[in-house]
């Protein structure tokens, strides 16, 4: 019984065969069809009358843990879970008259540490402190609300050992459960139970947060484990699993648009901590163990790797990372922390840096993040150039790039206007309990309670932007092929009659991703030129503002509404993602692109800039294989790279999943910051991977 790979290597067994077997149902689909069957709860208008937003959340959330269904999974090691199918569309499941009531929260990354460590009754003495001190004022309701939630938590939690309890070959779990979440994990068994099960009750109530940094919450219990003779590697590894394998409770398959994977619990391993001390232990190991075994997808791990980073470690990333589907990254944290401490960010606060749930860097549980995406060349088209009206031109490249930098700090001036105030948009006090601060100050984490509240607003199409900025300064101002006027002309003509200039445009100059110090130069200009307009904004309306890259997929949408472009592209074309190069326009291989990249100064954008790298499975065959993805990923490290998501898939596998999707329902690739299973992406998204990697070698 083993689990396939896309690339023809084989996975290796270590887990039971029952194990695999519970991990088989999960992946088939077992348990995500059973929950998609019972959406939610309902509340009657009668109940909800005359309630205020927080009272009728509070009442949902009650509900929630008394009539969702409890699931106890044959042979499962670790018990909860989040079994109502509206959460997995990012709603509270809970409906009045069939209308939903509340959306609920993602892109976060909630505080595990106090719930291992001091445990939820920990939070429940300080949520009680906050009655106290806020009693009579505005921020009474929010404590008060805290306090019901918790009360439901109990609830949930309650249930779960009843079912549990008269079930002997459940003993284990029962006696497991009993003591946590709400008292501090005394052993490696029980601080996986306390992470899953409060991760699985704020899914319940439909949010989506990622997990962090699992090795260092389970490292040292582990290791007093192993030391004390309670438990061997083998059987950590064991209890372990089970946390990913309930984690792919929400598998349905069909075609869900952008893929059924992206609930954003992404995991984070290795690194330093706050006294520069590595954190790598046996937990990251087993981590590393369970995804190169089962293949699942649905934790994207992301690796904190620097220059001190151990052979072992690097070869062991390497041999998991050599069988696809994208599931392992990695963070280089030198330059991640510090562009957190050039931010403002304490030392101590930024070594803490875990991810949003995608690959955004954030300080766990005390961080309110958002982050507004944009499309920086429909700016360059439609603002500056004036949708090719004809009504524009400049006398040299330096004014027509100055006119766009204005024209981009103004959009960001614009869009921190629509953010000056804290506006909850819906309550939120589940995951509220579990961000630091929220309690201190009586204010959710919609209401700026976290210690940390970051908005970032993330340039798209950067490769594009600058790849048509370098094809007029060649075309028009080095080379002089023709006038700014004329080009425009033909821009707006979509290249009609201009064939042969067209290919001139696209195939004569070497473009980012190439490395080649002009346009790369020019690259890294413009992302200081847009880190500078961040900064100026920096702090107002008490928002930390900070800078990043990527498109997570929008350049499927964004394509519909784009112009032609100068640099040999006709109208509609879908161009460049993240970080990465226009496609089609890199021929000097993932070197070159690493590179190119590279040169920008990185810690300029302190949320991430994300570099997508796709390698044939060929490349990494055997060990001359796995010493070459090493080597890659010492490269990126000494060169200054922020994030990078490598993926190793053949585009013929890929073909063959669209013709034939019931042989490969499990078939992982990378979309962006999340991982999906191929076949549950729509023809779109899938033809936009396969371009993806018949391009970019």
């Amino acid at each position: 019984m083993r689990f396939p790979s896309a690339n023809g290597i084989e996975r290796p067994i270590r887990l039971s065969a029952a194990t695999r077997r519970f991990a088989l149902d999960s992946l088939g689909r077992k348990y995500g069809l059973l929950t998609r069957s019972n959406p939610g709860i309902d509340l009657t208008a009668e109940e909800l009358a005359d309630l205020s937003d927080l009272e009728k959340y509070d009442l949902a959330v009650k509900k929630i843990a008394l009539e969702a269904p409890v699931r106890v999974c044959p042979g499962e090691l670790i018990s909860g879970a989040a079994t109502l199918g509206a959460a997995i569309e990012h709603k509270v499941p809970a409906f009045c008259d069939g209308k939903m009531l509340f959306w609920s929260i993602s892109h976060l990354t909630v505080d595990f540490e106090t719930v291992v460590k001091k445990g939820v009754g920990f939070i429940e003495e300080q949520a009680k402190a906050a009655l106290l001190k806020y009693q009579g004022t505005e921020r009474e309701a929010f404590c008060q609300s805290a306090l019901n939630c918790l009360e439901a938590f109990r609830i949930y939690h309650k249930r779960y050992l009843e079912a549990l309890k008269e079930r002997s070959e459940y003993r284990c779990n029962y006696e497991n459960l009993l003591h946590v979440p709400f008292s501090r994990a005394e052993n490696f068994y029980e601080g996986v139970q306390s992470i899953w099960f409060t991760f699985s009750f704020l899914r319940l109530c439909g949010n989506w947060p990622g997990i962090g940094r699992l090795d260092v919450l389970l490292g040292d219990l582990l290791e007093n484990d192993l030391r004390n003779g309670k438990l061997t590697l083998d059987e950590a590894r064991e209890i372990l699993s089970h946390l990913f394998i309930k984690g792919c409770e929400w598998i349905c398959g069909g075609d869900y648009g952008s893929g059924d994977a992206q609930h954003y619990q992404n995991i984070v391993l290795s690194g330093t901590d706050e006294n520069g001390r590595d954190v790598t232990n046996d937990v990251t190991y087993l981590v590393l163990d369970i995804v190169e075994e089962t293949g699942i997808s649905d934790f994207p791990v992301t690796v904190r790797l620097n220059k001190n980073t151990d052979e072992k470690l690097l070869k062991r990333v390497a041999e998991v990372m050599r069988l696809g589907g994208g599931i392992l990254a990695v963070y280089n944290e030198e330059i991640v922390l510090r562009s957190l401490v050039d931010y403002g960010y304490p030392g101590s606060e930024a070594a803490k840096f875990a991810n949003d749930g995608c690959w955004e860097v954030q300080v766990p549980g005390k961080t309110n993040f958002s982050y507004h995406p944009f499309d920086s060349l429909a700016i360059l088209q439609k603002e500056t150039l004036k949708s090719y009206c004809g009504s524009v031109d400049f006398a040299s490249f330096e004014e027509f790039y100055s006119a766009y930098v204005k024209d981009l700090k103004a959009f960001l001036e614009t869009l921190l206007q629509n953010k000056l105030t804290f506006k909850p948009s819906t309550p939120c006090t589940v995951v509220s309990l579990f961000e630091e601060g929220c309690l201190k100050k009586g204010l959710s984490y919609l209401e700026g309670g976290p210690v940390y509240n970051v908005y970032s607003p993330h340039i798209g199409g950067l490769a594009d932007t600058v790849n048509f900025l370098y094809a007029v300064k060649k075309l028009v101002f080095d080379d002089a092929l023709v006038s700014f006027r004329e080009l425009i002309g033909i821009l707006a003509a979509n290249w009609e009659g201009h064939e042969t200039l067209l290919a001139y445009a696209k195939n004569k100059y070497a473009y980012y991703g190439n490395d080649h110090d002009e346009v790369d130069e020019l690259c890294a200009r413009l992302l200081n030129d847009f880190a500078d307009g961040c900064d100026a904004l920096n702090g107002r309306s008490g928002y930390i503002f900070p800078g990043g890259v990527s498109t997570f997929g929008r350049q499927l949408q964004w394509s519909k509404h784009r112009l032609a472009c100068a640099h040999g592209r006709k109208a509609g074309e879908v161009l460049a993602a993240n970080a990465s190069p226009t496609p089609g326009s890199d021929q000097a291989g993932a070197t070159a692109i690493i590179r190119s990249y590279c040169k920008c100064d990185l810690k300029r954008v302190p949320t991430g800039a994300a570099l997508d790298i796709r390698l044939l499975p060929s490349l990494v065959k055997g060990e001359e294989g796995i010493a070459a993805l090493v080597a890659l990923m010492r490269g990126f490290v000494i060169l200054g790279g922020f994030f990078m998501q490598p993926d190793i898939v053949d585009a013929a596998v890929l073909r063959e999943a669209q013709r034939d999707p019931d042989n490969y329902q499990n078939l992982s690739v990378r979309v962006s910051g999340w991982n999906a299973r191929f076949v549950t992406l729509n023809k779109e998204w899938q033809d936009m991977i396969i371009s993806q990697n018949e391009s970019g070698r």
